[in-house]
């Protein structure tokens, strides 16, 4: 069983998220992490599709799951995006050193 959890794991976490055309857009979740002392849960995603550009595009957001639904919101707050970035910034530096 606990190899069936370690294959599961090493899928790609796939959503798709609507643009301003309502065209929805394929992203995979790259990292999912808590804020300490919140109780905001936020994800990092990237393009699925590949892009002419050569910039890695990540994007933030928050979120919240109910049962099947997944609920994104746009972080607009400059204070939580400073908090957000740090916390991304030292999960993959904690990655990298490893």
């Amino acid at each position: 069983m606990a190899k069936d959890q370690n294959l599961l794991e090493d899928e790609p976490e796939i959503i798709y998220i609507p643009d301003d055309d309502g065209n929805e857009e394929e992203f995979e979740v790259i990292m999912k992490f808590e804020v300490d002392g919140s109780e905001a849960k936020y994800m990092m995603v990237v393009p699925m599709e590949d892009t002419e550009d050569d910039t890695d595009e990540v994007y933030a957001f928050r979120y919240e799951e109910d049962g099947d639904d997944l609920k994104l919101y746009i972080i607009e707050d400059e204070n939580e995006w400073q908090i957000v970035e740090e916390t991304f910034n030292t999960l993959v530096a904690e990655l990298d050193g490893e």
